[in-house]
Parts: C-alpha cells; structure tokens; sequence
C-alpha cells in the first residue's frame, strides 16, 4: 500500500473549519477566544482539550503581521481548533489572501453593506474575480456550472464574519444579514460602545439592548451572532441572550488574570 494514503483503518479526520460550520448550523454554541501576542505553537500543548473550538489571530493591537500565526494555525488545526484572522483592512483582495490562509476572515467595522458584499464575495466565491465576479454578485450568473460547483467545494468550509461595531450596522443589520456567505455576526463591544456615545459601558441597558437585536435579527436567518467580553459573568449574561459566537477574553489577559490572581494570593501569605 502507498505510505502516503490512509489505512482502511484510519479515517480522515475533518477539516477543524468544517467542524465549526456544522455546529453552528446545527444551533450548537461554539467557543473560543482572541490570539494577539502568543505566535509560538508550543502554547497550543497548553490549550485544554474540549475547551475551545476556534480562535480569532488580530494582528491590531501589536506590532506583529498576520503571517506571523501562520505556525500556529498550524498546530491549532493539529488539534482540531479552527483559526480566524481578522483583517486589518476592509480590502477584497486582502480578504480572499486571509481566507486562503486561515479558515475564515473577521472584518472589521462592517456596516457598508455594498462593500460587505464584495467583501463576502471575495471570501467565498474565491478564485472568482473581475466582471465574472460582478455578475456573480449582483445576477446570480456563473461563467458555467462547473465554476460555480467547483467554487462552493472550494469554499465550503471558509468563515466570514463581519465585525458590528457602530450604529450604523445595527440600522444595516437586516441588509447585513442577507449577504450570501455571512457565516456569523461579532460585536465588537469597545467601538460599539464608543459609537454609542457611552464608551466601555459594557453593562449599559442601551448596549445590552444593541446585542439583544443584533442575535435576534441574526437568529431569523438561522446566523450565529455572539460578542467578545473578557468578564465571565457578561459573557454568561450574553450566552443567556442568546449569543452562540461565544469569544472570551484573549491570550494575553488571561495571562495577566492568571498570575495577578496567583501572585497576589501568594503575597498576602
């Protein structure tokens, strides 16, 4: 037998990717955090089993590129955890580059919906471009269906999720929602609350109303809509809501929690 394909015995093992878009279309709720500092894959021999299904890599907050979690990505797909990356641009091109790297794209203050169409379009009818793409966005017409089968294999797993971050996206959230290959909807609760006029006010009735329409007006489309918080007990109130994108925290505050906790507690004898 070839070395190269699997026994009989040795099933294949699904693509993590795969594995998030099914529980999602199955109403699961999924769960995952931030990545913005850690780029080493030895840390993924950290990572509990069971606790995480997918992580979100943001090159935005540090000085490091996007390429720079590629090995991680690596390791995480080892363990079954799928890997986003969130854009630093709004650019189709740089999207469709993101999504033939990483599992899925995050794209941030999202509230344009001609533009998230094309973004979108870039994302899941890859490697399709030019005036073949227009018409694919605005008819439905495909150069042939052989490209359009072909194109729906190749992007059958791949995520993308817009970033809703200001009030114009919740007054374009019905349009935002129609968008063909809207695989999830992620509020991003510090520009949501700055737009708002109520900065960080993450307990604020008014921003607490904000989520509950945004994971209504996702869930009548049968779309996953969830917020990141870095307090448990406001991420259990969103879960409570309805929230089934669960994103807590990231690598680097739970470090801080961690060993504030830990070394204060060994402090006080």
């Amino acid at each position: 037998m070839n070395a190269l394909q699997p026994t009989p015995y040795a099933p294949a093992v699904s693509k993590p990717a795969k594995i998030l878009k099914e529980k999602l279309m199955k109403g699961h709720t999924v769960f995952g955090t931030l990545v913005q500092h850690a780029v080493v894959p030895a840390i993924v021999d950290f990572i509990p089993d069971g606790s995480i299904d997918f992580v979100i890599v943001s090159a935005e907050h540090n000085a490091l590129d996007i390429a720079d979690f590629m090995p991680l990505r690596y390791a995480l797909a080892a363990k079954g955890i799928a890997t986003l990356a969130r854009t630093h641009s709004r650019d189709a091109d740089d999207v469709a580059k993101v999504c033939d790297s990483f599992d899925g794209v995050v794209i941030p203050y999202a509230e344009d919906v001609e533009l998230i169409k094309r973004l979108a379009a870039a994302a899941v009818y890859r490697p399709l471009k030019g005036v073949a793409l227009e018409r694919a966005i605005r008819e439905g017409r495909w150069p042939s269906d052989k490209t359009r089968d072909y194109v729906e294999e190749k992007c059958a797993d791949t995520m993308f999720i817009p970033m809703i971050e200001s009030v114009r996206a919740i007054e374009n959230l019905d349009a935002i929602c129609s968008i063909p290959g809207v695989s999830a909807l992620f509020i991003g609760p510090n520009d949501m609350t700055t737009n708002m006029g109520i900065p960080n006010e993450y307990d604020h009735p008014d921003f607490i109303a904000v989520i509950q329409k945004v994971i209504d007006t996702a869930d009548k489309r049968h779309i996953p809509a969830g917020s990141w918080f870095g307090k448990v007990e406001q991420q259990l109130r969103t879960i409570r809501q309805g929230a089934r994108l669960v994103v807590y925290s990231n690598d680097s505050s739970m470090l801080k929690d961690a060993m504030g906790a830990a070394f204060a507690a060994l402090r006080k004898g």
